[in-house]
């Protein structure tokens, strides 16, 4: 059931999220089946939901009157550097003195963790990256764990329209390596899961587990495109790039001494290893490969 703002003031939900952005879009229809009872926020209100948006310059409490107590706050929107998580907390913390503290769960990105091997949510990461020291700060200051999130996918986001993108040249394709990925249903399996099984002070990393080659995959779709353009009405600019795209991934695999794909593991760079969460929560991805 969805708190709606005028419910808010005088109630209390087991989850808050705080930026009820694309990640709800998958969330919040599986909080629905679950009967969760949650609030969300956006920052015009939208949709029955509670008018917030965070200023980490401002020290003003009436958008966080506004907001219910909860089990569970989820925070969707990066906080950045020293400062802003703490204030967040204590921002939520002055005007709302439940005597049993509230859980926070932030969404956070994969990109900390850096080293060109095998890493899993135990390795090394940057800590002097801006996201990992708010996220450091979070878990310092609160009850709290991270979900450091690989590329998401799902609904209208699909890896394959990012080809043309990312690859603009074979210098482009050349230097991709791994490409990690996780669906929104799964993002939201695991924010449910994490919600009812909390783990604080813990930073999780969540991918499908899978380690994807670029070249393979730009092969693939190339080949997919061209595909269509026999059936369907695909334009001569968008056909011209994908026979060049495949060109490029022959051109290389010479090039490179690349004799088949995908390419070996250790060839592609950094890679994920996502199994922990999903191990430690008894539950594992859905979705299956990227397509």
């Amino acid at each position: 059931m969805l708190i709606t703002e005028s419910m808010a003031a005088r109630g209390h939900v087991s989850l808050l999220i705080l930026g009820a952005g694309w990640t709800s879009t998958f969330l919040i229809p599986l909080l629905e089946r679950e009967a969760i009872e949650f609030a969300a926020t956006t920052t015009d209100g939208r949709d029955g939901t509670i008018p917030f948006k965070y200023d980490p310059g401002s020290e003003d409490t009436s958008q966080f009157e506004k907001l219910p107590s909860a089990k569970t706050i989820l925070i969707t929107f990066p906080l950045k550097g020293e400062g802003q998580a703490k204030q967040l907390v204590n921002l939520y913390s002055a005007t709302h003195s439940d005597a049993n503290k509230p859980h926070w769960i932030q969404l956070g990105v994969t990109s900390i963790w850096t080293a060109t091997t095998w890493q899993d949510d135990t390795s090394p990461y940057d800590r002097e990256n801006q996201r990992a020291i708010a996220e450091d700060e979070l878990m310092a200051h609160a009850s709290a764990s991270v979900l450091s999130l690989a590329g998401l996918y799902g609904g209208a986001r699909q890896p394959r329209n990012w080809l043309e993108r990312v690859v603009k040249s074979k210098a482009d394709l050349k230097a991709k390596g791994a490409l990690h990925v996780v669906h929104g249903e799964d993002v939201a399996r695991a924010i449910v899961a994490l919600h009812r099984k909390f783990t604080p002070g813990k930073r999780w990393l969540l991918s499908d587990m899978h380690v994807y080659d670029w070249w393979d995959l730009a092969e693939d779709w190339a080949l997919r495109t061209l595909r269509e353009a026999e059936k369907e009405t695909v334009s001569e600019e968008t056909i011209k790039r994908h026979v060049e795209i495949l060109s490029w991934v022959g051109e290389l695999m010479v090039e490179e001494n690349v004799r088949a794909l995908p390419r070996d593991t250790a060839s592609v760079g950094r890679r994920l290893d996502g199994r922990g969460f999903w191990q430690h929560m008894g539950i594992w991805p859905t979705q299956g490969r990227i397509r």
